[in-house]
């Protein structure tokens, strides 16, 4: 099996942010659960770098728009590289092999006749660098629906793309592929808007600077930004080794640059006659200690920020906060240095690491440090059922459904501890094999547990391994989540704390 998931490609005109960091670290979790199924992963972010605004700022820094371009694309492969991330390819925007690409495209779109040129006019939002409808231009009364700042009356000329002729096809395609665009109601919200009709839209902008990819054939126009960037989920697998990977098996993206993706970009790949992505996905947003972020606030979370949170909590607890607590469904969610305090204590450390860490010290102070033979299956039903709805919340990009469960599982670990009271069986000699079929059961819990935050927190996975003295590299995951593969006789590691209460 093949997987190919994608990032958006992040605007070069700053530094990345939590909001980058987010989406990344959830395509790296899906790519990391697909590989330890033994797919074959394909994972794709990158940056957007031919937009007027980094023009615009490359002159402010006394920059050439290369020189801008560079330095912020250096800046988000940095902080994938520091965060772990495991991308298979970064793609620009500005590199050749895009470029090329891109031209090609839009050649066929020319051919085809899906790109004509002519002259339009209408509500320009500059720093979205997007045109909006006259009724969604009276409807936030003329103003950014992104920052609030007026928009600009425009009249140019324009290559158009023929979007008008998709209505049909598109409604036809949510009717039958549902999960093309999740969550369900981002579905909903998407026929509705293509009900009040569609219209032509403008796909090439004049350019009086050379910062762009040209129109083929008419070097008065470049490729209009947001075009140009939808290219590159083609582009980079679009060569003789990777092009099996398509059609992507789910893009990443924040519900704001839901229209882009759901309805220009497959539309797009209809005229190109090219098969359609399987999925898009359109998570919310992060709001801080309640209120939307603002550097001016002084909410906004950035690399400092972030940087700070790993050093104090490790970057597997971040990882899994931004996993379990993070806006992936329909509603925003809030990155509160309170909220992180306690989700760090009361899930991490108080539930999972203390179960692990009684465990294995039990072992070590009961048995020597040998897992005993098995004796019972007190939790293997608890256990199977677990993995069954972690199975079905991975494959359909439901993390927070999958680590529930899974923490339901912690949870009922911790109360067969209490339930069983190894400490008073291990008084009385006559305990002996029912003492060894509990530490047996709760070695196991711990084994299995370390399998499956594997994608989430892959070095606190591999510590627990190691304690447990199973270490080996992980085998096939339907293989690993079978109950009572933990081989008695294994010698225990060096046990220490996990998740260090912090106050």
């Amino acid at each position: 099996m093949k997987f190919y998931v994608t990032t958006p490609i992040y605007y070069v005109n700053d530094r990345p942010h939590i909001g980058h960091v987010y989406t990344t670290t959830i395509a790296d979790i899906a790519a990391r659960f697909h590989r330890l199924c033994g797919d074959e992963v394909f994972f794709l972010t990158g940056t957007d770098e031919h937009a007027a605004k980094v023009v615009d700022s490359a002159a402010e820094h006394g920059m050439t728009p290369q020189q801008w371009a560079d330095q912020n694309a250096q800046a988000f492969q940095e902080t994938f590289a520091k965060l772990g991330i495991t991308n298979d390819d970064f793609i620009r925007t500005s590199q050749p092999r895009h470029k090329e690409k891109a031209q090609q495209y839009m050649a066929e779109l020319l051919k085809t006749g899906d790109v004509y040129l002519g002259e339009y006019e209408g509500w320009y939002d500059a720093g979205q660098e997007e045109y909006l409808p006259e009724n969604k231009a009276k409807e936030y009364e003329f103003k950014s629906p992104i920052n609030g700042k007026p928009l600009v009356r425009k009249r140019e000329k324009n290559y158009f793309f023929r979007l008008s002729q998709y209505s049909d096809a598109l409604l036809k395609l949510l009717e039958e592929r549902p999960g093309f665009v999740q969550p369900d109601v981002r579905r909903k919200e998407v026929a509705n808007r293509i009900r009040e009709g569609l219209n032509d839209i403008p796909i090439s902008r004049t350019s009086e600077h050379n910062w762009g990819i040209r129109v083929p054939g008419d070097e008065a126009h470049v490729i209009y930004v947001w075009i140009d960037a939808l290219f590159n989920y083609l582009s980079a697998v679009d060569n003789p080794e990777r092009r099996h990977f398509w059609p992507a098996d789910v893009h990443l993206i924040a519900k704001d640059i839901l229209w882009f993706h759901a309805v220009i970009w497959p539309t797009m790949l209809m005229a190109l006659k090219r098969e359609l992505p399987r999925q898009v996905y359109a998570h919310s947003f992060w709001i801080s200690e309640g209120q939307k972020m603002s550097k001016s606030l002084g909410n906004f979370v950035d690399l400092e920020k972030i940087d700070r949170y790993v050093a104090d909590f490790g970057l597997d607890a971040l990882r899994y906060f931004l996993a379990r607590h993070g806006p992936l469904g329909i509603n925003d969610s809030d990155f509160a240095d309170a909220r992180f305090n306690d989700v760090y204590n009361a899930e991490l450390a108080d539930k999972m690491g203390n179960l692990v860490n009684r465990t294995l010290t039990m072992i070590q102070r009961y048995r020597n440090g040998i897992v005993p033979q098995p004796k019972d299956e007190a939790l293997r039903a608890v256990a199977e059922k677990m993995v069954s709805a972690y199975r079905e919340g991975m494959g359909c990009l439901d993390f927070v459904g999958a680590l529930e469960a899974l923490w339901d599982f912690v949870v009922r670990s911790n109360q067969y501890v209490e339930e069983s009271a190894p400490w008073k069986l291990a008084k009385d000699p006559a305990n002996a094999r029912q003492l060894d079929g509990v530490l047996y059961n709760l070695a196991e819990s711990a084994r299995l547990i370390s399998v499956l935050v594997t994608p989430f927190m892959p070095t606190i996975a591999q510590q627990i391994r190691t304690q447990l003295g199973v270490a080996d590299k992980l085998q096939v995951f339907s293989d690993e989540i079978a109950w009572g593969r933990l081989a008695a006789g294994t010698k225990i590691g060096l046990v220490a704390p996990l998740f260090p209460k912090r106050t």
